[in-house]
């Protein structure tokens, strides 16, 4: 019997190897990212308090369109970074949240640079 691996349990394994080599300063928060299956999460945490700063989702009532797609990830990164600046965040570190920077993580970090942050 062939048994599939757990793709979860080696993606938090990845996140935890990442987690112990970077971390948010008020300065400049961490961009952690969370992907389901149906939608995408984003927030920006400042690590050295253990305080959301701020958050975006495409599951705010706000938001129009599909939720499982790249150019929904795109709209979710560029909504972070319209908050961010309204708190004076300029520069972030990219947590990807272990997994592959493809795709909709991809997206996401890609709406973000173009609307105005910097990683």
């Amino acid at each position: 019997m062939i048994l599939r691996p757990d793709t979860n349990k080696q993606r938090k394994r990845r996140h935890r190897r990442v987690r112990g080599k970077i971390a948010g300063t008020p300065q400049r928060p961490r961009l952690n990212v969370f992907r389901s299956k149906a939608h995408i999460y984003a927030q920006l945490i400042d690590d050295a308090q253990g305080v959301t700063i701020c958050a975006a989702s495409s599951v705010e009532k706000a938001f129009d369109g599909a939720t499982g797609n790249a150019e929904a990830a795109k709209k979710v990164g560029e909504t972070l970074a319209a908050r961010a600046k309204e708190k004076g965040i300029e520069e972030v570190v990219f947590d990807r949240g272990g997994y592959l920077y493809h795709g909709r993580v991809k997206a996401l970090a890609e709406g973000a640079r173009e609307a105005g942050l910097q990683f």
